[in-house]
């Protein structure tokens, strides 16, 4: 499925400052950039950086002097999404865990599951198969918890959520993930580009490991899973933040956009997700 997405962010920057950006669409088996330009204005010189994992594509803009600065991103890309069916997905017993899906067994900085263990076993230890068992924590989430804009901050974590019961997407997803890894699931973060995403914004969601494939699912239900663009995955936000910015500098707007261009697309929702999963592009 090919999609158009494009990126533009304005900063005020003061003093003399290094940006890292991630708003590039991540190059995977089962996601192709097919062609992309990233511009600032004024010029600035730029440097392209992968993580190691390849989970990451970051951009890193020196500034060395005062000023109003754009930077804008247009891709055209071209994912692939695989449909599991719900008796295909069996859990992954630890000890045959690969050291590369290890870590997202950890509590980490926004998702503390070993805070939520407790919870997470009274909620859903009680539901055998793994599949069903995610499927019930993101119902929970989007019953539970308030899609509640400009009320979380960047501070906020997965325990946090559960106190407040409201909060923007990352919120969703650092629970999401949190409840995962309480119950010995392993879950990974997704920030991406988000077709049908209402008012646009970068989206983020989860990946839980399951049947020895990463699946999507999305507790805040804002976009079709087959809508997405995966520009980064990680433990947390911390690991996949659009801007992590050193210096005195101010963002003063945003714009994100996502189109689907093939006219044949057939949204596939969490809704839908009860008995076939949706494997994610890398």
């Amino acid at each position: 499925m090919k999609f158009q997405v494009s990126s533009s962010l304005t900063y005020e920057v003061r003093s003399a400052s290094t940006l890292i950006l991630s708003i590039h669409a991540l190059r995977t088996p089962t996601q192709a950039v097919l062609e992309e330009v990233f511009t600032t204005e004024p010029y600035l010189k730029m440097e392209e950086l992968t993580s190691v994992s390849g989970q990451n594509r970051f951009v890193r803009l020196e500034v060395n002097e005062p000023m109003n600065l754009t930077v804008s991103y247009k891709a055209t890309v071209d994912t692939e999404f695989e449909l599991i069916g719900q008796d295909q997905l069996e859990a992954v017993p630890v000890v045959q865990l690969d050291g590369e899906v290890i870590p997202f067994l950890f509590p980490s900085r926004y998702c503390q599951s070993d805070k939520l263990y407790r919870l997470a076993q009274s909620k859903f230890g009680h539901i055998e198969d793994v599949y069903s068992r995610v499927v019930a924590i993101t119902d929970w989430i989007y019953r539970n918890v308030e899609y509640l804009s400009g009320s979380t901050t960047a501070q906020t974590s997965a325990y946090d959520t559960i106190i407040e019961r409201a909060g923007v997407c990352r919120d969703f997803a650092h629970l999401g993930i949190a409840l995962c890894r309480a119950l010995t699931i392993p879950a990974r973060y997704f920030t991406g580009y988000a077709y049908q995403l209402n008012p646009p914004d970068f989206h983020a969601c989860f990946e839980a490991f399951i049947g020895g494939q990463w699946i999507l699912f999305d507790a805040t239900r804002l976009a079709p899973l087959n809508g997405l663009v995966k520009i980064a995955t990680g433990r947390d936000a911390a690991d996949a933040a659009v801007a992590s910015i050193f210096g005195n500098v101010t963002g003063t707007s945003m714009q994100v956009d996502c189109q689907v261009l093939d006219p044949g697309f057939v949204a596939f929702t969490q809704r839908k997700a009860r008995t076939r999963a949706l494997s994610v592009p890398g």
